[in-house]
């Protein structure tokens, strides 16, 4: 799987201000800013994107998949930072 398709699977399901992904095309790093992810605690942000993928996941498309996830123009700024 390429950077633009998970990319792509994620943005369909989740209002993403700012996605960045590292990767190998199984092993991912991602940093995921979303007004979807307001209200939710880190880990219920990480099983909405987790639910974005789907099967992908479950077939080994995706191996792995570690994250940043942030709800505001502010978070965006400090994971660019960083």
């Amino acid at each position: 799987m390429t950077a633009e398709e998970l990319e792509t699977l994620i943005a369909a399901t989740l209002a993403c201000q700012h996605i960045a992904l590292e990767g190998d095309g199984r092993h991912w790093y991602a940093t995921i800013v979303s007004a979807d992810f307001e209200g939710l605690r880190p880990i219920q942000r990480h099983q909405r994107v987790y639910a974005t993928l789907g099967s992908k996941m479950h077939s080994d498309e995706v191996h792995a998949l570690s994250m940043k996830t942030g709800r505001r123009k502010v978070a965006l700024a400090t994971f660019v930072a960083t």
